[in-house]
């Protein structure tokens, strides 16, 4: 369910949607890793101007974690 909220939040700010990969990884039961893969082109609107577009994707897919009863979620972005 949160691959899915961050796929989906991810791929409509890139400009090479194809080349997101979004995998889901249980550190432990208190934390939910999220690791986000996007093209090196993409970075920028990914992390927006001093971080607030990253900051919004993990608020809102944080959020959903909370509504959901799910452990805490960290996001990890970075390009290839």
């Amino acid at each position: 369910m949160l691959t899915e909220l961050t796929e989906y939040l991810v791929k409509n700010l890139v400009k090479n949607p194809d080349a997101v990969s979004v995998k889901q990884f249980n550190d432990d039961e208190e934390i939910i890793t999220i690791q986000v893969l996007v093209d090196s082109d993409d970075m920028g609107a990914i992390i927006g101007k001093d971080g607030m577009v990253s900051t919004a994707i993990r608020t809102i897919v944080q959020a959903s974690a909370f509504m959901q009863k799910m452990p805490k979620v960290k996001i990890d972005i970075d390009s290839f």
